[in-house]
């Protein structure tokens, strides 16, 4: 099963009218801190690969839960299609303390407040991303690739957005450029 993803960046005004006009339903807003990790024995960043470990705080709430997950390279040149397995944690200070112990070093942790929408059989997000500006992801998990990838284009062009648009690289590149 692989994460099929396209995000282009977007005014989130105009896209929460269309997401109203199209009927999708919202799912709620969270604030993530994403810390993402160099690896000792090869370059994430040549490999394509990433690790993080995700706090998420669920709007009003006092505590965050915590994930694991690893992404694997991309498997689709149209598209951020990759692998990926996550897991819940209970501690995300613990899990980051496990991994520098294992030689693991904190590349940079990316902040973002995101409002999760239901369309059809995909996920919506609007994503405010610190230091960066709005975004939106459509995404779903398939293993059909190249029909998961078309249908998120469609749904970015319902929304009013251009596919053409898209940037494939992720929200930590993007800061660390």
């Amino acid at each position: 099963m692989y994460e099929v993803e396209v995000k282009v960046p977007a005014d989130h005004g105009d896209v929460r009218d269309a997401l109203e006009s199209v009927g999708a339903a919202e799912r709620g807003t969270v604030e993530q801190a994403d810390t993402y990790y160099d690896a000792p024995h090869r370059d994430f960043a040549e490999t394509d690969e990433a690790l993080r470990v995700r706090r998420v705080r669920e709007a009003g709430a006092e505590d965050a839960d915590a994930r694991i997950t690893y992404k694997g390279p991309k498997v689709d040149s149209e598209s951020k299609a990759r692998e990926e397995i996550e897991t819940g944690v209970a501690d995300g200070a613990d899990a980051g303390a496990l991994f520098e112990a294992l030689g693991f070093a904190p590349a940079a942790t990316v902040r973002k407040t995101r409002t999760y929408y239901d369309y059809e059989e995909y996920t919506v997000v609007l994503d405010d991303v610190e230091g960066l500006g709005q975004f939106v992801e459509v995404e779903r998990e398939s293993e059909d690739v190249a029909s998961a990838r078309e249908g998120a284009f469609d749904v970015l062009r319902r929304l009013g957005l251009d596919p053409d648009d898209q940037i494939r690289t992720s929200y930590l590149g993007l800061l660390l450029e």
